[in-house]
This record gives C-alpha cells, sequence and structure tokens, in this order.
C-alpha cells in the first residue's frame, strides 16, 4: 500500500468515524425521549389504576349501573392501551441501547435503475431514523439490505415485496465497531469479505449462542429470505451455521410479516432442552420475542403425564439387535403411518374399545352400552362426530339418571347429616324461601346429587370413557391381518414380541419413543383433532434424528404450516437407520414445486485442520468445504491404561486454560462421562457433568455424553476413550458428532488399540 492510499484510508476512516458519531448521537437523543415517554406512560398508569379505585358502582340488587359499566369498560381500555405503549417503548429503548454501541457493520453505495443520482445507506440490527423520519440506518431484514448478502459489484437485483427491483452498485464496506468506535473496514468486491468473518470466526466460545448477522453468507441468505417454500429442507456439514440461519430466518419473518405473524405461531422442535437454552438469547438480541421452543418428546409426553417417556439416555443406550431393526425401522417409516391412518376408517364399523363409567365405585353406564350408542351412528358419522354424538348421549343419560339417583337412600342420608353451615352453602341466597318441606328436599337433593356427579360428568366431557391403551394394542395386535409382513423382512414372531413389549412397558406405565406418535396419532384420528391451525411456521433442527412417521405425524399435527427443517445427515445418532433416505420421504409429504432444497457445504466452526480432520471420519465427507482459518493439527493422546490417559486429559486440559480455551470432553455414554467426572474430580480437577439435558451449560470444563452435544460448540474438545471397543463400525456419524464439536483445538483419547473408524483418517491430518 502506497503511503498516499495510507493518507486516503485515514481520511476515509475520519469521515466513516464522524458520521458514526453523529448517528450515535442522535440515537442517544431517541433514548432520552423514549426514556421521557416511557415516564409517563407509567404515570398516566397510576393515575388510571387509581381512578378505578374511585369508580362508584350504583348497585341495584345484583345489577351494574350502565355508566358505571362503560366507565369500567373504558378505563380498562385505556390501561390496555397505556400499557402496550410501555412495552413497545421498552422493546424499541433495549433495541436503541444496543444500536447506541454498534449502529451499523456495512454501508452500500448504489444507483437504482432510472434515478439520478446515488444513494448510500448503512446497514445495522434495526432501522433507525431522524425526526424527518430520514433512514440513518436500514435494518439488516429490510429487502435492500440483501444486496449487501447477495451481490458483487455492478448491476444487482433484489426482492421487494412489490417485485425485483434492479441497482447498480458501486461500494461495498465492512465495518468492525466496537463501544462506538470504528476498528477496522473492509471494501469488497464479493459477499461477506474473509477478513470479517476470520475476525468473528477467531472469538471464543461462549454457554450462550450469539446472533451474529453482519457474517451471514450468501447460501444463508437464500434460507434466511425464502417466503414461497412450503417445505425448505436444509442440509448443512457441521459447523456450515445452519442453527444461527434457521433463528435468522425467524427474525426475518417475524419482521417481513409483522401485523399479521406474532412469535406464538411460530414452534421450533430442538434436539434437547440444553440446546433450547444455547440458543434462548439470538432473537431477542435481534430485537425480537422468541419463538415457542420444546424438544418432539416434550410437545407429545405433557399429553400423557401418567407414562414415562424413555430418555434420550434410554434411547441413544437401546441396542437394536439384527432381529428387532426391521420391526424398529417399519414402524418408523410413513408406511406404518398410513397404515394407521386407514385402520381408523376401520373403527368406524367395529372395534372401538371402551371403558365402564363408574359412579361411587359401581359401573353407572357400562360400556357395552357405550359400544351399542357409538355404533347406532350411521356410516355418514365420522369418528370425530360419532364421538361427540355420543358424548351428548351419555350427558343425557346423565341428566336422567340424576333424577333417579335424586331419590336414592344415600341422598336422603346425606339431607338429614347436613348442618347449618352445610345447607347455607348449598342454598342460592341466605334468605331462601320454599313453599314447602317437599321443594325443599328436591332442591337440596339436586345440589348434593350435581355435586356428587360432578366427576362423572368431567369423566364424560374428558372422552376418559374411551380405552385408548386397549384401542392402540387392538390396532398392534391387528397388524399381522391387515398388513403382509413378509414384505418388510419381518416374521409374525418378530412381531408378537414388539407387541408383547410394548404391554410390559406400557404395565410399568412406560412407552417407547417408536410406540409414542403412533399411540397419540390413533388418539388424535379417533376423537377428530386436526391439531393447531393457527401455526403458521415449524422449524425441526436436527432433522436426521427424526423418524419419517414423526414427520408425517408433525405435519397432520400442523396442517396450515410452512415447514424448515435443517440437519446434516452425517450426524445421525438415534434413528439408528440410514437418515440418507430421509430427504426423499420428507419431500413426499409435499408438492414438488412447493420444496427447495439448500446444501450448505462451508464449514465455518472449526479451523480448516479440523475440519480436514472430520472430513475423514466420514465415507462421503469430501462435499465439505472448510473455511481458511488456520489452526493446531488434532492431536491423538494414546495409552495402555486408564490412569495413564486420566493423566494426558489433566495435561491437555492444563495446556487448553493457558489459551484461554473453554473444554468439553465429550464421552460416549452417560456411564462413561459419569465415571471419567468422577476419576478428574478425584484428582483435583473442577469438572462440571452435564448428565441430562434440563441442565444449563456451565462456564470452566464441562463432561457430558455424545448424545447432548446435538449442535453445540466449544473452544476445545477432548474425545474421550475412542478404542477399538468403545465404538461400533456403524457409528461413524456418532464419532463425526463428536469431534464436529470443536472449534480451536482437538484432542482425541483412546486406551490401547484406536477405534477403525478414527484408523482411517490419513496421518497427515493428525499428530501424535
Amino acid at each position: 500500500m502506497t503511503d498516499k492510499s495510507k493518507i486516503n484510508e485515514l481520511d476515509e476512516k475520519k469521515i466513516e468515524q464522524a458520521h458514526l458519531d453523529d448517528v450515535v448521537e442522535k440515537i442517544k437523543k431517541s433514548e432520552g425521549q423514549l426514556q421521557e415517554h416511557m415516564e409517563v406512560a407509567e404515570e398516566d398508569l397510576k393515575v388510571i389504576n387509581n381512578a378505578f379505585d374511585d369508580i362508584h358502582l350504583g348497585m341495584d340488587g345484583d345489577a351494574i349501573s350502565m355508566d358505571a359499566a362503560l366507565s369500567i369498560h373504558q378505563q380498562q381500555q385505556m390501561l390496555d392501551e397505556r400499557n402496550n405503549s410501555w412495552q413497545q417503548s421498552k422493546q424499541r429503548l433495549g433495541i436503541l441501547r444496543k444500536l447506541e454501541k454498534n449502529p451499523f457493520f456495512a454501508r452500500l453505495d448504489f444507483q437504482e435503475k432510472g434515478e439520478p443520482k446515488k444513494e448510500t445507506v448503512y446497514i445495522g440490527l434495526s432501522s433507525f431514523t431522524d425526526k424527518n423520519d430520514h433512514f440513518l440506518v436500514y435494518d439488516w431484514r429490510a429487502p435492500i439490505s440483501s444486496i449487501y448478502y447477495d451481490g458483487k459489484l455492478g448491476e444487482v437485483t433484489y426482492m421487494t415485496p412489490d417485485g425485483e427491483q434492479e441497482v447498480n452498485l458501486y461500494l461495498k464496506r465492512q465495518f468492525l465497531v466496537e463501544n462506538g468506535q470504528i476498528r477496522a473496514y473492509f471494501d469488497t468486491q464479493e459477499t461477506i469479505g474473509d477478513q470479517m468473518l476470520l475476525e468473528v470466526l477467531d472469538g471464543k466460545s461462549s454457554t450462550h449462542m450469539k446472533g451474529i448477522v453482519k457474517t451471514i453468507q450468501k447460501e444463508q441468505n437464500k434460507i434466511i429470505r425464502d417466503t414461497k417454500s412450503k417445505l425448505l429442507f436444509v442440509q448443512g456439514a457441521a459447523g456450515s451455521g445452519k442453527t444461527s440461519a434457521i433463528l435468522q430466518r425467524i427474525a426475518f419473518l417475524l419482521y417481513r410479516y409483522r401485523g399479521t405473524l406474532t412469535s406464538s405461531q411460530v414452534v421450533m422442535f430442538s434436539p434437547n432442552s440444553l440446546f433450547n437454552d444455547y440458543i434462548k438469547d439470538v432473537l431477542p438480541e435481534m430485537g425480537e420475542q422468541n419463538m415457542v421452543q420444546m424438544t418432539y418428546k416434550q410437545f407429545l409426553a405433557r399429553r400423557l403425564p401418567n407414562l414415562k417417556v424413555e430418555s434420550l439416555s434410554e434411547q441413544f443406550e437401546t441396542v437394536v439387535d439384527t432381529d428387532n431393526k426391521a420391526v424398529a425401522k417399519f414402524v418408523s417409516d410413513i408406511e406404518f403411518f398410513k397404515v394407521l391412518t386407514n385402520y381408523s376408517k376401520l373403527l368406524n364399523q367395529s372395534g372401538m374399545a371402551f371403558k365402564d363409567i363408574k359412579f361411587q365405585g359401581k359401573v353407572f353406564i357400562p360400556k357395552e352400552k357405550i359400544q351399542e350408542i357409538y355404533y347406532s351412528y350411521g356410516p355418514q358419522y365420522n369418528l370425530g362426530n360419532r364421538l361427540d354424538a355420543t358424548v351428548d348421549r351419555l350427558i343425557k343419560m346423565l341428566h336422567r339418571k340424576m333424577g333417579a339417583e335424586m331419590r336414592s337412600k344415600w341422598v336422603s342420608e346425606r339431607i338429614e347429616n347436613l348442618d347449618k353451615e352445610q345447607l347455607q352453602a348449598l342454598y342460592n341466597a341466605a334468605d331462601q324461601e320454599f313453599k314447602n318441606g317437599d321443594e325443599e328436599r328436591k332442591f337440596l337433593a339436586r345440589k348434593i346429587v350435581a355435586y356428587t356427579m360432578q366427576g362423572v360428568y368431567k369423566h364424560i366431557k374428558r372422552l376418559r370413557f374411551l380405552n385408548v391403551a386397549s384401542n392402540y394394542l387392538n390396532f398392534l395386535k391387528a397388524v399381522p391381518k391387515i398388513v403382509e409382513l413378509d414384505k418388510y423382512s419381518i416374521t409374525v414372531t418378530q412381531w408378537q414380541k414388539y407387541v408383547d413389549d410394548f404391554i410390559k412397558n406400557f404395565n410399568n406405565k412406560q412407552i417407547s419413543m417408536n410406540n409414542l406418535s403412533p399411540y397419540l396419532y390413533l388418539y388424535d384420528l379417533v376423537t377428530g383433532r386436526h391439531g393447531e391451525l393457527d401455526m403458521k411456521f415449524v422449524f425441526i433442527d436436527e432433522i436426521q434424528d427424526y423418524t419419517p412417521f414423526q414427520l408425517a405425524y408433525m405435519k397432520y399435527k400442523f396442517p396450515r404450516a410452512r415447514y424448515t427443517m435443517l440437519g446434516d445427515l452425517n450426524q445421525s445418532i438415534f434413528t439408528k437407520k440410514n437418515s440418507q433416505t430421509l430427504l426423499s420421504e420428507a419431500q413426499s409429504l409435499f408438492e414438488a414445486d412447493e420444496t427447495r432444497v439448500v446444501q450448505l457445504v462451508h464449514s465455518y466452526r472449526s479451523t480448516k485442520q479440523i475440519t480436514d480432520f472430520t472430513k475423514a471420519i466420514l465415507t462421503n465427507g469430501q462435499k465439505i468445504e472448510p473455511f481458511n482459518r488456520e489452526g493446531d493439527l488434532p492431536n491423538l493422546l494414546q495409552a495402555d491404561n486408564l490412569e495413564t490417559s486420566i493423566q494426558q486429559v489433566i495435561g491437555q486440559l492444563k495446556e487448553n486454560d493457558q489459551r484461554n480455551y473453554t473444554t468439553a470432553i465429550i464421552a460416549k455414554t452417560l456411564e462413561d462421562a459419569t465415571k471419567l467426572n468422577e476419576l478428574l474430580q478425584n484428582s483435583g480437577v473442577k469438572t462440571t457433568l452435564i448428565r441430562s439435558e434440563n441442565q444449563r451449560l456451565a462456564t470452566g470444563t464441562i463432561v457430558l455424553p455424545s448424545f447432548l452435544a446435538k449442535g453445540l460448540e466449544f473452544d476445545a474438545v477432548i474425545m474421550w476413550d475412542a478404542s477399538k471397543d468403545k465404538f461400533e463400525t456403524d457409528e461413524q456419524q456418532l464419532v463425526y458428532t463428536i469431534a464436529s464439536r470443536a472449534m480451536h483445538k482437538l484432542t482425541i483419547t483412546s486406551i490401547g488399540e484406536l477405534s477403525q473408524l478414527l484408523q482411517r483418517v490419513p496421518e497427515k491430518y493428525y499428530v501424535e
């Protein structure tokens, strides 16, 4: 660089800093005005609340005067308006405070087609205008901002709500701003410059994910701004920015459809609760409320509070023997979903199982009678309508039986034993009068029977007379009669074992993940429940650990939603099947022209050396392209015994601590992680064991089992005991998942001979 160009760059930096200072000044002014507005709103809220106490109600018996009712309604409206205004101001103030530290991260100079002069726009976390509504900063989600992520210099088109717009782009500038000071800026021809990416990627990991919008890549931007697809399927390598792109997509959709879309109409299914906690700050950082967030198991298990669903650990450690593999595949496929759907139609003719309705320990309405009522309705009734009609009939029967029950001996005895206080509680008014004693007795009998039979009424209304477990068991038993099992390489004996296992688990109040979705799907079909119609967007992370049945059931539960499914088909660790076919199975649920597949092949999380190593673990890893960020080669620590291996881990931890790296030691199973944690603590090493998904990530060194590491990243990873006996030959995806969590440093330990899965990694990719 010549001296002249250095001087020009310094001058340019001064000009940009002056502009930034001016914007910050205006932001501070705006903050002050907003603060005043909030104080006024708070005062108004106090005044309105006090006014409530002063409203005198014109009482006439139980009636409120019309004037008083109107006054209450008006006060309530005013209270709601002020409260809303205060909440919005508070949210906006939070955004402005973020903008004050870092008002913008990019600048674009362009000329719109047909316009006489050039324009300059600055892009930041949120829009900011001056008092004349002139944009000083554009929100990164605004249509014009997509040029920053997608366009090279020259002619560029971008999408607006009104269609395509064409511009000529002259300058694309990126800023690194810290606390209101421009540290550096880069002018780039391309999309996001490597300097900017390196600055961000060289940073340290944290217990909470950050939403960085200044380094969104072109292929990620396609995902974020897609508004057409009913199914957007994102296949991305480990560390390719899938999850951050999805969270940015949610923020974009809330911005794009503001006024018609709320965060409660967006649901995200995460791999585990630990991950939910890890990403919880990303949307609020971007000024948006968090979407509904849960795991698939939480979504279903909340409906079965009396059954224990197998835990992640149990699911992960279940050994599926060869005999059961065919059954496990069959019950998790879309074909089984269709079989169950067709079976439910047979229940319209016969076979629905019920339970007796009991009252005071005796059969009140026998199940045979309920079945007779249920099937008394003609073929024009579907399952849901048939059940509704049955409920109505049962309620009528209940009312008739109440009349008979009023004359029974136990009611007379109850009335005779009532004391004065109990009598007063039953009367409608303290001074209630009756024509005669007979009328009073009837009144009290009706009250007592109605109160005592409340439980029966609820029982009927809540469909407790349906025998859900028997209906599902009858379905399982019917499968060999309605399906040619040998087509799926399943014998009748193997199927019978599956049925017996379901019965055994159910009697112990337990249910497997394989049975959970079909069990609830049959219940939904029988009751006519069609899912949540107001849910507009469904996001499913780590899609490779879902079964096709679960995806089909999700589609049934959210029939009007648009779906974004994302994952890495190389990281399937739960489904115990070939996840490579999952894409075509997911696509079969949607129309071809409504589906879009985006592949993210660039891996940004890890250094080039770690990515090269993890690629070599996979048989099809050539599709992954590392980002050119240099670092250490992964190191292999082999030991002859456990004691030596522990000492090697302690030595590596010390080295990592000196470099200020946060280390995660990842063991295969929970049992392995627990034993290792105990050994380290006995050696005086401070560690935190993450044993369940309901824990939170702690600072410092953590020890965790592999199935809880999904989606997380750490400065340094030590893979514990990658020895020959520990990993099966079909567990390459699991080994890849563990190794690809590391950002800056990867260490592999083994006691004795190294796993075959790692022996095939060429020696040039690691050091011993």
